[in-house]
């Protein structure tokens, strides 16, 4: 079984700080991606437009955003880097204070409709 989730966070409006966090991720650290993997994500994409970013991930059916993502930054090296990102990044408006990534609702599914 997994799970899927949609999440969302804002790049700060610095056109060079959204052209070093594309150029980042079109070389993610290797032992970002191990992590990732190691912590239960299957499957992430990141969508952008604007300054607005969108997070797919597909999990283990186990895994629990809070406590796993905590796990990702046990790692020196995803810490560098979510540290890194956190540069460039800035909380989406509608974000609680607690919130870095706000998770979004599922409001629909094809695989779920008639």
């Amino acid at each position: 079984m997994v799970r899927a989730f949609g999440l969302t966070l804002c790049l700060q409006d610095d056109p060079v700080k959204i052209s070093e966090y594309r150029r980042y991720h079109q070389a993610v650290w290797p032992e970002v991606s191990a992590r990732l993997r190691e912590c239960g994500v299957q499957q992430m994409q990141i969508f952008l437009r604007g300054r607005r970013m969108f997070m797919y991930l597909q999990t283990e059916d186990d895994f629990e955003p809070v406590r796993d993502f905590a796990r990702i930054n046990e790692d020196p090296v995803s810490a560098r880097w979510n540290a890194l990102m956190a540069t460039l990044q800035e909380r989406a408006p509608e974000a609680n204070s607690d919130e870095w990534w706000a998770p979004m609702e599922r409001v629909f599914d094809l695989a779920e409709s008639p």
